[in-house]
């Protein structure tokens, strides 16, 4: 028999409460502590993270903020709230949101629907990350693991897998790139979120796959599973196979890396300066490692990404934005979450 009493949660990464450098300092310590996000001893983190890393970036990122921050505050924020409000019109559960860093916390989450529904007896958490990455979809599953363990919660707890290549979710991703490709472009860059290369080989649980080839990622191994990359240029190739794009119409890169340590490439920051080079004058770029609208999308890639590759020779550049609430994924949502 099904439950009835139960709850969503729509879990997103999180944002500074405001663009003061005080609140930007206070959510980057948070992210960036996280283990699983800089992978290093807690002592050598702490030192790296509180000593170095913040106190530098807190600064730029406040001001990075303030270049996309809004009247409803954090385009993160008010997206993910959007989404779980057209998920509700069509779900007969309580819908709730929370951020792995930041507000609204998942204790808050958890919260608000025991007291819609006091006899609650599950919940499906929905991480909003399509690829599996233990510095994204993992820890937002281990930290929701966490705080229903420690508060002693009676509901069951449950997560959405991975969506990379489910039907539905390649199908909303087309569909909202289809009508981008009308105009005049030479090429759709898919920009995927970066991550250490030493991430990829720590979540391969055959520890000898990911990255030991140039074809690894399409060679099949249980490592595919939990192989970030495996899964995006998965995503990429479906999407572009139902777009009947010809190969040298499409590619990949990386985003967003920190540090000097090898990260995945191509670098996404690189190929906007080496793409005018190649002939690529006009450019579609697309984040599909969001579905909601971010400071990685609207400042690094909409602003700066923009900026870098107009000034090496680009004459045109238009970042699609995420799926946010786009019927056809709030729709997909709905099924996957129905059961």
């Amino acid at each position: 028999m099904a439950i009835s009493r139960k709850g969503i949660i729509l879990m997103n990464l999180g944002s500074p409460d405001s663009v003061s450098v005080k609140d930007v300092k206070k959510y980057l310590n948070e992210f960036l502590f996280d283990k699983r996000v800089i992978d290093y001893s807690w002592l050598f983190r702490k030192i790296l993270v509180q000593g170095i890393i913040v106190p530098r970036r807190a600064p730029k990122s406040a001001e990075a903020y303030r270049t996309i921050w809004t009247a409803e505050g954090s385009p993160l924020i008010y997206l993910t709230d959007e989404l779980a409000a057209r998920l509700q019109e069509l779900v007969p559960y309580p819908v709730s949101i929370s951020m792995r860093y930041g507000n609204p916390t998942m204790e808050s989450a958890y919260q608000e629907l025991l007291q819609k529904m006091p006899d609650l007896e599950e919940v499906t958490a929905v991480p909003l990350y399509p690829h599996y990455a233990m510095s994204s979809y993992e820890t937002a599953v281990e930290h929701a693991k966490e705080v229903h363990r420690r508060k002693k919660y009676k509901f069951r707890l449950n997560f959405l897998p991975p969506v990379f290549d489910r039907p539905e979710y390649i199908h909303a991703l087309t569909e909202h790139i289809r009508p981008w490709l009308q105009r005049d472009f030479d090429h759709l860059l898919f920009s995927f979120h970066g991550i250490p290369e030493r991430h990829l080989e720590k979540t391969d649980p055959t520890h000898q796959h990911c990255l030991r080839s140039a074809d690894c990622c399409s060679v099949a191994s249980p490592a595919h599973a939990t192989c970030y990359r495996h899964q995006g240029l998965t995503t990429m190739n479906l999407v572009a196979a139902k777009l009947d794009l010809p190969e040298d119409k499409f590619s990949y890169s990386f985003q967003s890396r920190l540090g000097r340590e090898e990260w995945l490439k191509p670098y996404t920051d690189y190929r906007f300066m080496e793409m005018p080079k190649e002939g690529i004058k006009k450019l579609l770029v697309i984040c599909p490692a969001f579905v909601s609208d971010c400071l990685e999308t609207l400042e690094e890639i909409a602003i700066r990404g923009k900026k870098s590759f107009l000034n090496s020779g680009g004459t045109d550049f238009e970042m699609i934005p995420c799926l946010n609430t786009n019927p056809l994924w709030v729709k997909a949502l709905a099924g996957w979450v129905k059961g």
